[in-house]
């Protein structure tokens, strides 16, 4: 992506919520570097940052709800996350988890837009988000993958003000002309019962040598390594709990 830092607006965190833990923590920590970070106050319910270096990189949770399944979860940042749970309701979304504090480091909100896809809302206090964007191990990219387009091009610039830059086949979101993240058509070759849903891509050294080593860890290629325009190598890939993630080659932004 094109964005270096936290942007108001942008994407600026991704974080897990896995059946396990322990588990999900050795496996990112064999692929990514990461190193975990686990919260030990109580209330803190087992939360983990995954820490690229000194940087914090995403976050990793056991799963708290009945029903809850292991995934990824696209926050983005806000400066009123209750003023933006308003403008999602009233753009045709909805409140999935109304605004809640998080002990002393933000604001959080969990939201769907109109087709379903569910994202977060972050409003920084003492924690503001990732520490590091698109150098190999970190976030570099956000893509929503939707059955109506249409519908999402004007939610979100509503919402979040974004802008939209929509090409032949795909559409990329920005802000003040940088681009971060994508939307993908969910056509016929996606699974009638998958639901639209926001997808976040790190960065990777070797996209062929991270798909494999995934795989040698329990993982699952979803998608193979594919070059995209002939600039960018991408995969998608499912940790061994069920987490479907995307890596794409560092240095190949935006």
């Amino acid at each position: 992506m094109k964005l270096t830092t936290v942007t108001v607006g942008g994407p600026c965190w991704a974080e897990i919520a896995t059946s396990d833990p322990a588990a999900a923590k050795a496996f990112y920590g064999e692929l990514f570097a990461w190193r975990a970070e686990t919260d030990p106050r109580p209330e803190a319910g087992g939360y983990t940052m995954m820490m690229l270096g000194d940087a914090p990189a995403a976050g990793l949770s056991p799963l708290y709800g009945p029903g809850q399944r292991t995934g990824w979860t696209v926050s983005f940042s806000v400066t009123d996350a209750d003023a933006t749970v308003a403008k999602v309701t009233a753009a045709g979304g909805r409140a999935v988890m109304e605004p809640m504090e998080v002990l002393d480091i933000g604001r959080f909100a969990v939201v769907a837009d109109p087709s379903g896809a569910v994202f977060s809302l972050w409003q920084a206090r003492s924690f503001a988000g990732a520490g590091v964007f698109n150098d190999p191990g970190a976030l570099g990219w956000v893509e929503l993958l939707t059955r109506d387009t249409e519908g999402s091009a004007a939610f979100y610039p509503a919402v979040l003000g974004w802008s939209v830059n929509a090409g032949e086949s795909y559409t990329q979101w920005g802000l003040d002309g940088a681009d971060f993240g994508g939307m993908l058509a969910m056509g016929e070759q996606f699974p009638a019962h998958l639901p639209p849903h926001w997808l976040p891509y790190f960065a990777v050294a070797d996209v062929d040598v991270t798909a494999s080593r995934a795989a040698g860890l329990g993982g699952e290629v979803v998608m193979a390594p594919s070059s995209i325009g002939g600039v960018r190598r991408i995969a998608v890939l499912r940790d061994p709990q069920g987490g479907v993630f995307g890596v794409y080659q560092a240095g190949t932004d935006g």
